[in-house]
């Protein structure tokens, strides 16, 4: 099927809660009621071990009693909660899944036992998968290079000055700093394997809201070829364009999980800005950026790639949870989507890999499943 042709489905298949959530230029408003149906609840990289093969014979250990570098970055020095893992040892690799929680809130449940499972596959937020193939030596690309789709991962901070200050204490390694280049209100650094994490700035905790920590989770960045096409897949998936911005050069559009009962500024409005940097981030809720590089929709040839190509594999898909993977599959075939793995494929039974408008994989998972796979 065509990319318009799909669109044009996916714009239809839209849930009508999504599309009632936009409304004129004024302050917009989080609510308080349900989420959609499906909801945005992970990004996932892969990550590397911390020590060669080599290292780990010498010392005796094995790869499933190490943590990944990555691990203890995104926990110890960033401050996001690991609230769940799985390890496979027949398959030799673990997950770990990464979250904000409230400041001074510690997770329910203890990672890898059932109860944290449950939790995992119910919670209304969004986390961050980290996958690690125990015995692997691939050097993971962190993607930037010209093609590459991935961009970064965002998290938010109140005082950007005062990330800093801390980041360089930790001997975190910089890309940009906030008085290097013409942005002067966000920065980026590097994680232990070369992603890029952008730091950005959020308002004060609302009064409604718990406090968040010093950083939280905000952004996951990718471009995409042709934006319209993009947006109506991942309405169609319960997300909300909550701002987009237009250069001369390039166009970003962001989306967000939100209660149906929001009020959602004018994305193009000065009031759209805000809500993401005073409502949204604040309530440690992160948005997908699509960034959409002028001219690539006229280049027939042309595809990011995704990040699961064999010598570039890095970033791995998001995720969604949804009421019913089956149904939920069968509706996005009916639109023209297509997949990389259905529910019955596989070893995993349950759960399925569609593939967005530019190929990105996007997994389904059954909200509310005890998570035993």
């Amino acid at each position: 099927m065509r990319l318009a042709s799909a669109a044009r489905l996916l714009h239809r298949a839209c849930r009508p809660a999504c599309r009632a959530m936009a409304s004129a230029a004024a302050p917009g408003r989080y609510g308080s009621g349900p989420l959609p149906p499906a909801t945005w609840q992970q990004s996932m990289l892969r990550v590397r071990d911390p020590q060669k093969r080599r290292e780990r014979e010498e010392r005796g250990q094995v790869a499933a009693a190490l943590t990944p570098r990555s691990l203890a970055f995104y926990r110890d020095v960033l401050g996001l909660s690991l609230v769940d893992k799985y390890d496979f040892p027949a398959s030799k690799f673990s997950l770990y899944f990464l979250q904000s929680l409230p400041l001074g809130a510690v997770p329910a449940h203890e990672p890898g036992s059932d109860a944290a499972h449950a939790a995992l596959w119910a919670t209304p937020g969004v986390t961050l998968e980290l996958t690690h193939n125990w015995e692997s030596e691939e050097v993971y690309h962190a993607g930037n290079e010209p093609g590459d789709g991935f961009g970064h991962i965002a998290l938010a901070v109140q005082d950007l000055t005062a990330a800093v200050v801390r980041l360089d204490a930790a001997g975190v390694r910089f890309k940009k700093r906030p008085e290097e280049g013409r942005m002067r209100s966000i920065a980026f650094v590097f994680d232990p394997d070369g992603y890029w994490v952008e730091l950005v700035e959020r308002g004060r905790d609302p009064a409604d809201a718990l406090p968040s920590p010093f950083f939280t989770l905000a952004q996951t960045m990718v471009r995409v070829k042709e934006p319209q096409v993009a947006l109506a897949f991942y309405r169609s998936l319960g997300m909300t364009l909550v701002r987009e911005t237009h250069a001369s050069d390039f166009s970003i559009y962001f989306l967000a999980t939100l209660p149906t009962d929001s009020v959602v500024p004018d994305p193009t409005s000065p009031e759209a800005r805000e809500f993401v940097k005073a409502e949204l981030y604040p309530r440690r809720v992160p948005v997908l950026e699509l960034t959409h590089n002028h001219g690539t929709e006229n280049q027939p040839d042309f595809a990011h790639r995704t990040g699961n190509e064999a010598g570039k594999r890095g970033f791995g898909h998001l995720g969604f949870l949804v009421p019913d993977v089956y149904a939920e599959t069968a509706r996005l075939q009916a639109a023209g989507v297509a997949f990389q793995k259905l529910p019955d494929q596989g070893s995993m039974k349950g759960l399925a890999f569609a593939r967005d408008p530019d190929g990105y994989w996007i997994e389904l998972i059954k909200r509310g499943q005890d998570g035993r796979f």
